[in-house]
């Protein structure tokens, strides 16, 4: 775990060298393993290498990677944070790419799972915002969904 968090660290400082370096030696650990386990409430195994590899990916700039492989992980063994905060990433790169409808639905299904995490997340509170303002005025107003999600957000007013 302790690589994994520092890989992520080192993506949000755009060192992808780091990040690469230690992704890979959590792989190794994880390939060890052999499963996805959650020893001492890490959660760690292979799949939770994947899912930092990815958010990894998303502070590095490669969001259409993400987007396109982050929807395939399946990690329902996982704890519910671990899901959550993927769900969130997911969504982020989605939105990166203007794929809103998609990237709203997946999460109000994060929020579904763990209210608290989702609508206190500062990233998720950018992305939310950023989405409203894209979203097209009809003679009812911008979308309820996206609208009513944004306010328990607090992203808009």
């Amino acid at each position: 775990m302790l690589h994994l968090r520092t890989a992520v660290a080192a993506a949000r400082h755009q060192d992808r060298t780091t990040a690469t370096e230690l992704l890979a030696r959590a792989g190794q650990a994880a390939e060890l393993l052999g499963e996805d386990a959650n020893y001492w409430q890490t959660g760690f195994g292979p799949t939770n290498v994947e899912l930092h590899r990815l958010s990894a990916g998303l502070d590095l700039g490669d969001i259409a990677y993400v987007a396109e492989h982050g929807q395939a992980v399946q990690a329902e063994n996982l704890p519910v944070e671990r899901r959550v905060t993927h769900m969130i990433d997911v969504a982020r790169a989605l939105s990166y790419l203007a794929k809103d409808t998609e990237a709203l639905d997946l999460l109000l299904s994060a929020e579904q799972s763990a209210p608290q995490l989702v609508r206190h997340n500062p990233n998720v509170r950018e992305t939310v915002k950023t989405m409203h303002r894209r979203a097209p005025v009809t003679s009812g107003g911008r979308s309820s969904d996206l609208l009513a999600f944004a306010q328990r957000c607090r992203a808009v007013g």
